[in-house]
Order: structure tokens, then sequence, then C-alpha cells
């Protein structure tokens, strides 16, 4: 693939069907094995977030405040991201709360994804965990340095990464 888009969201909760929202969105454009731009945000959704969630990445409602709203940055997201396939760590996660937050707007979006989650269960059944930092402990061979897990941003750029390498492996196993 010469261009993708590596996705990831953090929400406040794990189904949008039961009231749960994306609070932080990334966005990694990858043309030709190289990062060409980035969308990052934070999202104003105008409720507190609960202290469970924040536990889960970071986020505080205080961290909030002041930040885009979703009719900001939802708009944004579909300008970036074009036409280009989208990649994420547990794709239908992702795609499902993205869906669902485009809907609340009226927009929508077609882009064909894919999952690394799902390929590296496939391509690695033996791993103990398929999380994103264990499947790329094992693609990468270690975490690169700087990258904050759990936050939208580095878990984008690392869906990014380990796509990129599975993808290469998986050519020089064909050729």
């Amino acid at each position: 693939m010469e261009s993708f888009v590596a996705i990831d969201v953090e929400t406040t909760g794990l189904s949008p069907a039961r009231g749960a929202r994306v609070i932080e969105i990334a966005a990694v454009k990858v043309v030709r094995g190289q990062v060409t731009a980035e969308l990052c945000s934070l999202i104003q959704i105008g409720v507190p977030v609960s202290a469970a969630t924040t536990r889960v990445h970071g986020i505080t409602t205080a961290m909030l405040a002041g930040q885009p709203t979703p009719g900001e940055i939802w708009p944004q997201f579909l300008w970036f991201i074009e036409h280009h396939p989208i990649v994420a760590h547990n794709a239908p996660f992702d795609m499902r709360f993205a869906h669902s937050e485009l809907q609340r707007l009226g927009l929508s979006m077609t882009n064909p994804s894919h999952c690394t989650l799902k390929i590296g269960r496939r391509k690695y059944p033996r791993l103990p965990s398929h999380k994103l930092e264990y499947l790329a402990r094992h693609v990468l061979g270690k975490l690169p340095p700087g990258i904050q897990l759990h936050r939208a941003l580095g878990d984008a750029h690392l869906t990014a990464m380990v796509w990129e390498e599975m993808n290469n492996a998986l050519l020089g196993e064909n050729n």
C-alpha cells in the first residue's frame, strides 16, 4: 500500500451505543514508508471524564477545557484522511467510534480500513498478548523511544510502524 493513515482514538468508554465519546483523536499519514503529516487533538465533549477513564489514558476533564469541539475537529479529520485507507489497532473499535462521532454531525467516511490486531493474531498466533505494545515489541524488536502508549498520537505512530513492518515482512515472504 503506497499510502495510508494510521489512526487511534481515546474514549470515555467502550461503546458509543452506551454514550461513550471520543476525547482524543490522532491520525498519522504515511506515504511510501514516510510519515508526511499528523493530526492530533483532544476534544471537548462537554461532559466530565470519569476517574476510571482517566486511569486508562491519563486524560482529565481539565485537559479538555478549551479544546476543539467535535464539530470543529471531525471535519478536519475527514479533510486530513482524504481517500487514504485507514489502519488501526483493533480497527472495529476505532472505526465504530469514528463513524458514531461523524454520524452525530451528519458526516460520513467510506475509507477502507485495515486492522493490525487482526493481522497480528493471524500472523503471530503464539504471542501471549496481541495488545499494541506487545505486538510492536515483537514486530519491531523493541518499543521506539519517546512513544507515549495509551495516548492517541503515540498509538497511531506505533500502529503505523507495526503496519509497515508487517507489510514488509509479508512482501519479503512472497519474494
